[in-house]
């Protein structure tokens, strides 16, 4: 529907099915603009899905395991895939060429269990592996480095580790532990100042980007291990979801950029969350939870093994339940909120994703000021010069003219990127930021993505 049509003071969080994608899919992540998705495989392939044609638009084949994690860069220009088989591969979607042109693998020591661009750029990247290691890996020429986040220890912390992990060894003698808690979860924050790391201690450790070290430990009572991370957009919203199948939402403190060759002091805190969610009837836990683009809503998938239920609440009302979308009785894997929509996408065990939306009246006085709607027929009164002929010489040329212009219809798709959403504000002379951007990266505004031609027979 035409965005214009719609009034804005109506929009709230989506309530029904507007389409399904088979597309074989673990899970699925709107691009930055909201109109294509990709869609991560078991096979080893992502599918880039064009959601105004519902068609595929772009396979990115080039893993032999399953695909674990996907990522777009901040103009849609790059598409990350990280895989079992050790490998991030990082696509070129301006590329005229099906599959895209890989514009950089990296490999590790493990299967990858996510990986996220830097929000600023395309060029450095954060891998959690398997193992519980989390790596920044910057591929800039004056900052090639391959970083692991390391996890700073008190004495203290040592010997409550120590007697921790000596119980755990005594109860499964078969495997090694270090001091450091396992690392399960990681992401960048919205700014990229930041990387949050969930353990499995119920600790998030935060470390600065450029500097790579721990400025933050923060504890979280009753969590347990952490499962996911996710960010508001806006402000300083931060939600959990761990294994005591609550999801919790936090306010961060602000944290104080640290300084070359200083020592940086580590701030230890216990979080109180400003609010918890979770299903008191049927104590079910969470696949997956989703911010709204303005922080206002929440929504929390379901790990219910026998139907696809997506809990919605309205952070902005306190945090009360706003309602539970049912998805029919293919269980729920993955959701993800649209960038800039009250739409969402979740994704079902038999490789469906489910495109939610929130249907709404259409306005269409907002054509002209003067439109007026009507309930049933009214006798139209013609004005006096409406319908006179026109000159019918300048009519034809002026078909003529429009007729010889020329259509570019292999050129791609102009304007893709609403940059004023996208871009991340910064103060001038924020050092963490300065780093990011030096050496920036080709994602750069007004990309062409390429329409490729194929024959019937070559059609997906």
């Amino acid at each position: 529907m035409n965005a214009s049509l719609l009034n804005p003071f109506t929009v709230t969080h989506p309530t029904a099915v507007q389409t399904s994608l088979v597309s074989g899919a673990s899970f699925a992540r709107f691009d930055p603009t909201g109109k294509f998705v990709a869609a991560g495989r078991s096979d080893g392939s992502a599918a880039i899905w064009d959601l105004d044609t519902r068609a595929v638009i772009r396979w990115c084949e080039g893993h032999v395991k399953a695909v674990t994690s996907v990522d777009w860069s901040r103009n849609s220009r790059y598409v990350l895939t990280s895989s079992k088989d050790w490998n991030v591969i990082i696509w070129d979607l301006a590329s005229p060429v099906d599959p895209p042109q890989r514009y950089n693998t990296i490999r590790f020591d493990a299967p990858v269990v996510s990986a996220y661009f830097h929000p600023r750029n395309s060029r450095i990247v954060l891998a959690l592996l398997s193992t519980g290691e989390a790596y920044v890996v910057d591929s800039r020429k004056e900052h090639r480095a391959r970083v692991e986040l390391c996890e700073a220890l008190s004495e203290d912390d040592d010997d409550e580790r120590a007697r921790y992990f000596a119980l755990v060894f005594a109860l499964q003698p078969a495997l090694t532990y270090g001091l450091s808690s396992i690392m399960t979860t990681a992401r960048f924050d919205p700014s990229g100042r930041h990387v949050f790391v969930g353990t499995s201690t119920g600790n998030v450790l935060v470390f600065n980007s450029r500097m790579k070290i721990m400025v933050a430990r923060h504890r979280i009572a009753g969590a347990g291990s952490m499962k996911s991370l996710e960010f508001a957009k806006v402000g300083r919203r931060f939600a959990t979801n761990s294994s005591d199948r609550t999801i919790r939402q936090f306010i961060l403190p602000t944290y104080p950029s640290p300084i070359v060759g200083a020592e940086c002091a580590v701030l230890e805190t216990e979080l109180e969350p400003t609010h918890r969610f979770n299903d008191p009837i049927s104590k079910v836990s969470w696949h997956a939870m989703s911010y709204s683009p303005d922080g206002e809503w929440l929504a929390g998938g379901a790990a219910d093994p026998a139907t696809h239920k997506i809990y919605i609440w309205d952070i902005s009302n306190d945090g009360q339940f706003a309602t539970a979308l049912d998805g029919g009785r293919e269980p729920l894997i993955d959701i993800h909120w649209h960038p800039q929509a009250s739409r969402l996408a979740s994704t079902t065990n038999q490789g469906s994703v489910l495109i939610w939306h929130c249907p709404s009246p259409e306005r269409w006085g907002a054509f002209a000021g003067g439109f007026e709607e009507a309930d049933e027929n009214v006798i139209y009164e013609e004005g006096e010069s409406e319908f006179d002929i026109e000159n019918e010489v300048e009519l034809a040329m002026r078909k003529k003219l429009q007729e010889d212009e020329a259509v570019d219809i292999l050129g791609g798709v102009d304007d893709l990127i609403d940059h004023k959403m996208n871009g991340v504000a910064g103060d001038p002379g924020d050092e963490d930021l300065e780093w990011a951007d030096d050496e920036p990266d080709d994602d750069w505004q007004g990309w062409r993505l390429k329409v490729i031609m194929v024959d019937d027979d070559d059609a997906y």
